[in-house]
């Protein structure tokens, strides 16, 4: 049996993975950048921009999948520098509705396709 698997519309993926992976209860999904759409032609955004991006791409796979952001549990955010977090955490509450999912935000040396931000999260499949 094959591991079932959803693949968002407007985007591609920039190594040999999955934009989601169904583990029964859980939906497991790929980070995503800003540079992940498949329309992208290799400007580079701000931040804010990024973020958005990240999250449409997020959205997009979310909606293959049939849940919403209001069935994330766990987010992970990964940043390039903290000088970041103010603002991607102002796109970021925009985002989801209280209780609020769980999250991580990190600073790492480097992302994918010279990303300064990449989001991955966690859905629990609603009943």
């Amino acid at each position: 049996m094959g591991r079932k698997t959803y693949t968002g519309k407007s985007m591609t993926s920039s190594g040999p993975y999955s934009h989601a992976v169904d583990a029964g209860d859980f939906i497991y999904f790929s980070g995503q950048t800003g540079y992940n759409g498949a329309d992208y032609q290799g400007e580079k955004y701000d931040i804010t921009t990024q973020t958005k991006k990240s999250f449409a791409y997020l959205k997009d796979a979310l909606d293959q999948a049939g849940v919403t952001f209001d069935d994330v549990v766990k987010v992970n955010v990964y940043l390039t520098g903290m000088k970041y977090f103010e603002e991607m955490n102002a796109v970021y509450q925009t985002m989801f509705n209280e209780p609020f999912p769980a999250r991580t935000c990190v600073a790492v040396y480097e992302l994918p396709l010279g990303a300064d931000v990449e989001i991955e999260c966690i859905v629990k499949k609603p009943v």
